[in-house]
This record gives structure tokens, C-alpha cells and sequence, in this order.
């Protein structure tokens, strides 16, 4: 989360809405945001069901839920995944301002 903090200028640029899901209850979750001043929207998940809805692993033996970005346009359709297969795989921001900003091309293209 502290990839996508350094660049929220960048996303909000981007048009872009960043939302956090967690597998924490909301008393954990948010105290952890509050902690860690995060600028965006927490969406805590304890019962995993946005996390069976878009497909995210859960590895016991790797401590719990393996990293995943999903980003989804404005029409609700999915249209980047990334599925981490280590806590250290996250795809570099570039990556997915690269992706956000073709979809902003299309989207202003088909106005």
C-alpha cells in the first residue's frame, strides 16, 4: 500500500479511484489506516467474499491472502488482474498507470 500511496497524485490523475480490500473485521482495518495515514478507501473483507467474487489466493503456508490489483472501469467490467504469487509480488505503479491511461484514451475516444 505504500507503492500505491507514493503515487495517489498519479492515480487521481489517472481518474482513478483506489480501493483497498482487506481480511480484516472494521475495527482492525480501520485503526490500521488510521495508523498508517492511508489515503484512500479500506474495504475490510473478513468474511472474504470480494475475495471469492474477483479470485483472490489464499496460501496458509505464505501468511494468508496472496497479493492482488484488479482494476475495473467505470462500466464495472475487469480490466487489468494481476494475482501475486509471493507477498512481494505487486506490479510496479507505471504498470498500472500505463493500463489506466488506455482505458481513459478508449474511454474519451468513444465520446
Amino acid at each position: 500500500m505504500a507503492q500505491l500511496r507514493r503515487d495517489v497524485d498519479k492515480f487521481e490523475a489517472a481518474d482513478t479511484e483506489i480501493v483497498v480490500v482487506g481480511p480484516e473485521g472494521p475495527d482492525d482495518f480501520e485503526k490500521y489506516f488510521v495508523e498508517n495515514n492511508l489515503p484512500f478507501i479500506g474495504l475490510p473483507d473478513p468474511d472474504h467474499s470480494v475475495l471469492k467474487l474477483y479470485g483472490q489466493e489464499v496460501k496458509l503456508f505464505k501468511f494468508g491472502r496472496m497479493p492482488a490489483m484488479v482494476v475495473v472501469d467505470k462500466q464495472g467490467a475487469v480490466r487489468f488482474v494481476h494475482y501475486g504469487k509471493s507477498m512481494s509480488d505487486i506490479p510496479e505503479n507505471e504498470e498500472v498507470l500505463d493500463t489506466l491511461r488506455e482505458l481513459n484514451k478508449e474511454a474519451n475516444s468513444q465520446k
